[in-house]
């Protein structure tokens, strides 16, 4: 019932909130921004031609293949920037940087995007948790109640109520994963960045 409300509080404020610049629908605390740019985590050279194509070069791809996944630790991740920098130069460093960002960006975006459907699933359900209780209340108020029928929409608010709360109780780490995705990134360019000349 809290988790009803406190929707339904959101939903209210949805005007005001799109108005910001935020979508009402947007279920998490942190704004929502479907998309980064290398600028928001890389302070080192802007990326050239050269740059990007060096980005594919096999040896640089698969490093970035292996410092993008969020099961390396970090501080394995830097030793492994550490060893590389040894041989590398800038250019080298900034695409590498660059080969990690285009990996990060396209799952950041697509977890943003499923996240915003994820949203727009729990304001249909709110939507319909109402309906269920606007027609139990229209049932119960009929002269001669059909208890069959309040008992099988009763049934169906429970069944949607389950699948609401149970939504909100794992949308903290479903909102979280896109920010420690940001985090590695920033992470990262911090570490291939201490190497640069």
């Amino acid at each position: 019932m809290k988790h009803i409300l406190t929707l339904i509080v959101l939903l209210a404020a949805g005007p005001a909130l799109a108005a910001s610049g935020t979508d009402p629908t947007w279920p998490c605390i942190q704004r929502k921004q479907p998309h980064l740019s290398l600028g928001q985590v890389w302070s080192g050279p802007v990326p050239d031609e050269t740059t990007e194509k060096l980005a594919s070069d096999p040896e640089i791809a698969t490093l970035a293949d292996r410092l993008e996944q969020r099961r390396l630790p970090l501080e394995e991740a830097e030793a492994e920037i550490a060893e590389f920098a040894e041989e590398a130069d800038s250019a080298q460093l900034t695409a590498l940087m660059l080969a990690i960002f285009n990996r990060i960006e396209p799952d950041r975006s697509a977890l943003i995007a499923g996240i915003a459907r994820y949203g727009q699933k729990q304001v249909e359900l709110s939507d319909r948790i109402e309906n269920h209780r606007a027609k139990m209340a229209e049932l119960e108020a009929a002269d001669n109640p059909d208890f069959d029928a309040i008992d099988a929409e009763e049934e169906a608010l429970d069944w949607d109520q389950r699948i609401f709360t149970e939504r909100q109780q794992s949308l903290t780490y479903v909102c979280e994963t896109p920010v420690i995705l940001e985090q590695r990134a920033f992470a990262i360019a911090r570490a291939i960045a201490s190497h640069l000349d």
